[in-house]
């Protein structure tokens, strides 16, 4: 075989080999919301990464370095670009179009609040706002996440909302439809960096799985751990209950990549395409 032709067949099973890499097959869905897997190439140390000036997770799968890089809801379809070092790295961004879901809400406070309810709304936003830009430099120890809790989807991640009529900010979660008492489990090794109890979430709990890559629980009617604790893979940070604004008990659970909001069915592989 003519030496350049075998090099063209060792380049086209490289390609394809990283084509179909473990992780890129699972997690790059890259929609809004979702999340765009981008080959940093296989350098000796770890590269940097950051994207829309926020740092990004990124991982070693065999010899290659990966970008784990998550989208947000607002993005539009296109072209869009990652950082690292002195390189600019491109990948596109799909549609995806997501429902509607109205919900009544008989506390009308909880659809319009009053003006100190809104004082109280902004400072528990600015708390929670610092846990998501939080990007400690541990790698996770896995992706592939465990559901928190067992049982049927009620809500899932993008959907447009409307309470009593008017429309909010899309749901940024899943809400699993479980009873009050049920206890809720990090789908991930991680670190408690945020407790709370606020207005919207109710009683809240923030973990750190590592490069930002962090879940978030709320609703809760009970919160069993406290900030700085590291935790197994299961443990249980809380139970279910429907704590600040909820129709009733359900757990909800979100995944942010690079202050991201990104649709945590991608990491227990149930994304809807």
């Amino acid at each position: 075989m003519p030496r350049f032709l075998a090099a063209l067949l060792l380049l086209g099973l490289a390609c394809n080999a990283h084509a179909d890499s473990y992780l890129t097959r699972l997690l790059n869905k890259p929609v809004p919301g979702g999340v765009a897997v981008v080959d940093l190439g296989t350098a000796t140390q770890a590269p940097k990464a950051s994207y829309q000036g926020k740092p990004v997770l990124v991982v070693r799968e065999q010899n290659n370095w990966l970008a784990i890089v998550g989208i947000p809801l607002t993005v539009k379809p296109g072209n869009q670009q990652i950082s690292s070092g002195n390189r600019n790295l491109s990948f596109s961004v799909g549609n995806k179009k997501y429902p509607e879901q109205h919900i009544t809400l008989k506390n009308t406070r909880q659809v319009n609040p009053n003006p100190a309810d809104l004082k109280r709304i902004d400072e528990e936003l600015a708390v929670q706002l610092r846990a998501y830009r939080s990007f400690s430099p541990g790698t996770p120890s896995n992706l592939l996440l465990d559901k928190p809790v067992n049982g049927p989807l009620s809500s899932r991640f993008g959907v447009r909302r409307f309470f009593n009529g008017e429309e909010r900010n899309p749901h940024a979660g899943l809400d699993f439809a479980v009873p009050a008492g049920t206890p809720i489990k990090t789908p991930a090794a991680g670190k408690v960096i945020l407790t709370g109890n606020y207005f919207f979430n109710g009683n809240t709990v923030f973990v750190d799985h590592g490069q930002g890559f962090i879940s978030m629980f709320c609703h809760m009617s009970k919160i069993d751990v406290q900030v700085g604790q590291t935790l197994a893979r299961g443990a249980v940070v809380g139970k279910v209950g429907s704590t600040g604004r909820a129709t009733g008990p359900h757990m909800h659970w979100n995944i942010s990549l690079n202050d991201a909001r990104v649709d945590p069915a991608i990491f227990i592989g149930a994304f809807q395409p």
